[in-house]
């Protein structure tokens, strides 16, 4: 359900990085990203520059160098290679990220995507994705390591090289060490069509360096630092921005870091660094093991779902498949949601037995249509998902169709156009009649 994922780093990596600090830091969230593709001038920070609390900083060399010894030591990973920061003013940052998203998101994605999100209810047709996009990521990031070009970047905000920016910085040269490590390369993460278990994924690269974080502050940020960057978080005008996104971007650039610390966490208390350091070769396959641990510790697979190859040609002359690809747990809660206004409670509920999925969006002209092909752990989870897709379905509207059957792990949605396009799917699929 995301733009291909060479761009995605500059979408997924973008979240709120909750500091799991506990009664002696903030809980509130520090935007940060990662992995971006992006180059560009960078601002410059005097070496006398006011520190966060008024008095002189020592030469910023002299500070990311102790961060870095600081967070190797804690990270338990050894760096191989010097990584230099540079410092990106506003301007920049966003003329970064709208380069980044013209060169990796070709109009027919792009296109793709959004009528995905429109016809699933996700976001109101007439809607532009791209600038949706652009606007959170200019207002939200605030530092990113771009693995093809093994630069780092951080974002400066507050006048100077203060802890938002510091704490960044940790943030970010762990994922250096994890490039340096493990390669980052070797996650996938711009799989086509594996948006879940990219997003899962992501998780483990973006958990590690949220629970680093954490850690980090903790142990050398001041009170009064901590307090400093809870207000820095706390801009209103970034958190109006954020308030206004739709729950599949909002959510989707959080899950990474909230989720993802959870799981490396947990992992972490229980095996140690070394734990964490075999995900990168033993990864997440979907966010299912992303949101329950015991499933990844099971390794219990997704259930491969697939349409026909010629589904274009089945269908007839003139249409076409603009997007295959997965929703997940992940996805299929945040749909129930978000486009249905299903409580929370009852979302999670109806999406954890997720066993697999698989979509389609197809198009012929000016009509289109979305096919969600879903298993399930059981008949009865099936059933639990059916109920709470129906009510989702009813509160989209238009065109749209459920068909699950009795005693079976198997519910498909449709949502098109024009009911002859539904039934041309379901006829295809073998569900008519």
């Amino acid at each position: 359900m995301d733009l291909h994922r060479r761009s995605l780093p500059a979408l997924a990596f973008i979240s709120a990085a909750v500091l799991a600090l506990g009664a002696c830091g903030p809980a509130a969230p520090t935007p940060t990203t990662s992995i971006v593709a992006t180059a560009g001038p960078t601002a410059s920070l005097p070496s006398s520059s006011p520190g966060s609390l008024g008095s002189p900083t020592p030469n910023p060399a002299t500070v990311y160098a102790e961060i870095e010894a600081q967070v190797q030591q804690i990270r338990e990973l050894t760096a191989k290679t010097p990584v230099a920061p540079k410092l990106l003013d506003d301007a920049t940052l966003k003329a970064n990220v709208a380069a980044s998203f013209e060169k990796d998101n070709p109009p027919k994605i792009v296109a793709a995507n959004e009528r995905t999100y429109q016809l699933l209810g996700l976001i109101p047709d007439g809607t532009s994705l791209k600038e949706l996009y652009l606007k959170l990521l200019g207002s939200q990031v605030a530092g990113y390591y771009d693995s093809d070009t093994k630069e780092l970047y951080v974002v400066l905000r507050s006048g100077g090289l203060g802890p938002t920016e510091r704490v960044t910085f940790a943030h970010e040269f762990d994922h250096a060490l994890q490039d340096q490590n493990f390669g980052l390369d070797k996650l996938q993460l711009d799989a086509i069509g594996e948006s879940d278990r990219s997003l899962a994924r992501l998780s483990v690269a973006e958990g590690d360096a949220t629970l680093l974080m954490s850690l980090w502050a903790g142990q050398n940020l001041t009170p009064a630092e901590l307090v400093q960057m809870l207000q820095s978080a706390a801009d209103p005008a970034q958190t109006a921005i954020l308030a206004e996104m739709p729950d599949i971007l909002k959510d989707s650039l959080l899950f990474p870091y909230t989720a993802g610390q959870a799981l490396v966490a947990s992992i972490q208390a229980t095996g140690g660094w070394a734990a964490v350091d075999k995900l990168y070769a033993d990864p997440p396959a979907s966010t299912e093991q992303v949101i329950h641990p015991d499933k990844f510790a099971a390794h219990e697979p997704p259930i491969k779902v697939d349409f026909p190859k010629d589904l274009a040609t089945r269908l007839g002359s003139g249409w076409s498949v603009d997007l295959l690809d997965s929703m997940g747990e992940f996805g299929l809660e945040t749909w129930l949601k978000s486009a249905g206004k299903v409580p929370q409670a009852t979302a999670s509920a109806a999406a954890e037995g997720w066993g697999g999925d698989r979509f389609a969006l197809v198009s012929n002209g000016n009509r289109s249509g979305i096919v969600v092909d879903t298993r399930w752990d059981s008949p009865a989870d099936a059933a639990q998902f059916a109920a709470a897709a129906q009510t989702t379905l009813d509160a989209v509207g238009g065109h749209r169709a459920l068909i699950a059957i009795d005693g079976s792990n198997r519910v498909t949605v449709f949502i098109a156009t024009d009911d002859a396009t539904i039934s041309a799917l379901a006829s295809v699929l073998g569900l008519a009649g």
